[in-house]
């Protein structure tokens, strides 16, 4: 049994945390320096001002930028490790020491950058998954066995303890109901658009949120144990094991920068040992270090991807990194998320089936059902009194209003009882037929004459509606059915075409993962091309089906929009959020987002950094040819510091504009073209 309040620390109440600032991190603090100091440097060098005056900004800029990076090198040497930080330091030093300052100084500029974007992408990251905890209510009313209520911390329940959750509350533990019913806004942990009924033997999770009724329910996990503390577990783990990803050219890194390194040495002391004099060898090694240096290796690669990132902005796809460019282009399996993502993510009125002999048409139904639901906050009552507005109808008043969970609302619309809500409950489908006679219970349908014609009318309607998976709700008027509304959550338009795109350019069919339940998901699945679907998969499932897809050697690009796709999305080799509908921890797990919540970008990004890998290979034997042949010359021959130096920024400048041919504006028409 859990303690009294007083005894029970403040502390252990789930955090409530500050987002990290832009400035409240360090290496965009010196990133940001250094490219002040850069800028001016430059603008100082192209105005004529004395030569001092540009050195000591480049230098400040080169010192600024680069001491971090330097410092991680040094460690890393320690470690017996040569990393390309380290080296582009010594490559900087060297281009200083021969006179090319301002080459020094944006090569600092680029890796202090780089590495501010990494360290802003990790805290914003890892703000979201501390602020996931959010969701839950700092603190829970325990029912007592003698009856009284006691306000305690969340995180402190005991599992067996019951918490009572009044109407609109947050839901504070998983766990059963044990009484009462009410419907359950579910949505950032199965990610279905309409809330579930819930009653007693039914399981809820923390953090949903609680509809009309009041529930009693009986803890049945520890805090650490909650389902939403298991997503927050999984995108932070997700997110670590993604954190080393790199793109292919650093992949080599190691090698290349332990050969270059080994290869100066030996430039240097191989001619001391035939008698050759110090400044000449130095000349030759430094010259040698200038043309080996990756600078050029490095924008051969760079380039093609950033323009391909500017060109994905310009066209509603935000992609974070040059390395997720990159790995967009891997991609053989596509993932997707049902709610948000493939639908619309909001319920709307699809279908208004009035029954035989009823006098009403079919806007009349619609007005008299809308003036009824106008109080209720439920989603289907809003989409009903939208459906209302869509057709310009003017709603009368409604008096009487009330709301029973589970059932539907009822009120007094034009002098007429209305009645919307479950046909479970309204007209008993399923259970043995309603009396005829006068004297029916209150909540039963009062048939009248009509009789069995109407009730199997009614009732086929609604079956009907569940058929195509969709939501059926019965309207009653003075106690008699007169109409079916079929509600759903409508297709995005462009899914069919996209599905199709994505399995022409993968050669393989998409997956669909998702929460809700299998009738509905199967039915999207048929109307946009999936076969392989797999439904009412918490979280955790979702992160188990992606694994098992990597592990059969797919390479995943997983797209969703909700809460509970955040983990999934992490987990993936490319995550891609939907913009629109996405909540703060899904956006910040994604690696790339599509602002427009246009589906057909997702085939055509991932053919645009196809189209970039292209680039990166030819700019990578383009760098490689420049390189081999300097340093032969070098090697063999006298290899003039001047020329050789005119050499390695020629071939910089050749890959970088080779690359920025994907900044115009046919590069999006040519992927549009190629992604099939």
């Amino acid at each position: 049994m859990a303690t009294s309040t007083a005894l029970r620390p403040r502390a252990a109440a789930l955090p409530r945390v500050r987002r990290t600032r832009l400035l409240d991190i360090a290496e965009v603090r010196w990133a940001a320096t250094s490219l002040v100091l850069f800028l001016l440097g430059l603008a100082t060098q192209l105005s004529s001002a004395p030569e001092w005056t540009w050195w000591a900004l480049y230098l400040a800029c080169a010192v600024t930028g680069g001491w971090e990076p330097a410092l991680g090198g040094l460690r890393a040497l320690r470690d017996r490790t040569l990393d390309v930080d380290l080296l582009m330091v010594v490559a900087a030093i060297g281009a200083v020491s021969i006179g090319q300052i301002t080459d020094g100084a944006l090569l600092i500029v680029i890796f202090a950058t780089s590495g501010a974007m990494e360290a802003l992408a990790t805290a914003r990251t890892e703000d979201s998954v501390r602020g996931l905890l959010d969701l839950t209510p700092e603190t829970a009313t325990v029912l007592r066995t003698d009856g009284t209520e006691q306000t305690v911390a969340a995180s402190e329940l005991d599992i067996g303890e019951v918490v009572l959750i009044r109407p609109g509350d947050r839901i504070a533990a998983d766990g059963t109901v044990v009484a009462g019913a009410s419907e359950v806004d579910q949505a950032t942990i199965t990610g279905e658009p309409l809330p579930v009924d819930r009653t007693v033997g039914d399981e809820v999770f923390a953090g949903t949120l609680n509809g009309t009724g009041t529930l009693r329910v009986r803890v049945d996990r520890r805090a650490h144990d909650w389902v939403v503390a298991r997503i927050a577990g999984l995108v932070d783990e997700a997110v670590r094991t993604k954190a080393g990803t790199q793109l292919f050219i650093d992949k080599i890194e190691q090698r290349y920068s332990i050969g270059m390194v080994a290869a100066t040495v030996a430039v240097f002391a191989v001619p001391l040992l035939w008698g050759a004099p110090i400044r000449e060898s130095l000349l030759r090694a430094m010259t040698f270090m200038i043309v080996a240096s990756p600078c050029a290796i490095v924008l051969a690669t760079m380039p093609p991807l950033l323009a391909a990132i500017a060109t994905a902005g310009r066209h509603g796809v935000l992609v974070k990194s040059a390395a997720v460019m990159e790995q967009l282009g891997t991609t053989t399996r596509v993932a997707f998320d049902k709610t948000g993502t493939l639908t619309r993510g909001t319920p709307e009125l699809t279908e208004v089936l009035v029954l035989p002999e009823v006098s009403h048409t079919e806007d009349a139904v619609v007005r008299l059902a809308a003036a009824a639901e106008h109080p209720s906050e439920h989603p289907l009552a809003a989409a009903i009194v939208r459906a209302a507005r869509h057709r310009d109808l003017i709603l009368p008043n409604a008096t009487e209003f009330a709301a029973e969970p589970g059932r539907g609302v009822s009120a007094v619309v034009d002098g007429h009882s209305i009645r919307v809500g479950s046909p479970a409950t309204l007209l008993h489908t399923g259970e043995p037929h309603p009396p005829k006679t006068a004297e029916a219970a209150p909540d039963t349908v009062g048939f009248g004459a009509r009789g069995d014609a109407v009730h199997s009318a009614a009732t086929a309607a609604v079956a009907a509606q569940q058929a195509l998976g969709h939501t059926a709700v019965i309207v009653l008027c003075d106690n008699s059915p007169i109409a079916v509304l079929g509600i759903a959550d409508r297709d995005r338009p462009e899914s069919a075409a996209t599905v199709t795109a994505l399995t022409e350019s993968t050669g393989a069919a998409p997956v669909l993962l998702t929460g809700d339940n299998h009738t509905t998901a199967a039915r999207l699945a048929a109307r946009v091309g999936i076969t392989d679907i797999r439904t009412e998969l918490l979280p955790d499932d979702k992160v188990t089906a992606i694994r098992a897809m990597q592990s059969e050697g797919a390479r995943v690009t997983m797209v969703g929009d909700g809460l509970n796709d955040a983990p999934a999305l992490a987990t993936a080799h490319v995550g891609i959020a939907m913009g629109g509908t996405g909540s703060a921890l899904t956006l910040q797990a994604a690696d790339a987002v599509v602002v427009r919540d246009d589906l057909t970008t997702i085939p055509t990004v991932i053919a645009l950094s196809r189209r970039a890998r292209r680039l990166v290979i030819a700019n990578l034997a383009i760098a490689g040819t420049f390189i081999a042949v300097l340093v032969t010359w070098d090697l063999v021959g006298h290899l003039p510091l001047p020329l050789g130096v005119a050499g390695h920024e020629g071939s910089t400048v050749i890959v970088a504009l080779n690359g920025l041919r994907l900044l115009s504006s046919s590069a999006w028409r040519r992927a549009e073209t190629d992604r099939g």
